[in-house]
């Protein structure tokens, strides 16, 4: 099980992909769940960044919806911590 950490960034844009598409808030719910239970799930189609974002890792929520984050240890519990980072579309998060 892995702990979420939503970043500012992450929390206002997913307030504002909500508030332009209400019907994605339940696959990003669906998504968070299977991140916080196994981030490789196949489902959400975890892969590597490169260029700027190189060490970062990109998931999938839907056609055109993506969460970028990155995993870390957490200094005390040395439990996974998955930083949420981002979440948009491919053009807005990339």
């Amino acid at each position: 099980m892995n702990e979420l950490v939503l970043t500012p960034r992450f929390e206002r844009a997913f307030r504002r992909l909500v508030a332009r598409n209400p019907a994605l808030r339940l696959q990003i719910e669906t998504a968070l769940r299977r991140l916080e239970t196994d981030c490789n799930d196949p489902r959400l189609k975890t892969h590597r960044l490169s260029g700027q974002l190189e060490g970062l890792l990109a998931c999938s929520v839907g056609y055109d919806c993506r969460i970028v984050f990155c995993k870390q240890k957490h200094p005390q519990t040395r439990a996974e911590a998955l930083i949420l980072v981002n979440i948009g579309s491919h053009e807005e998060v990339y």
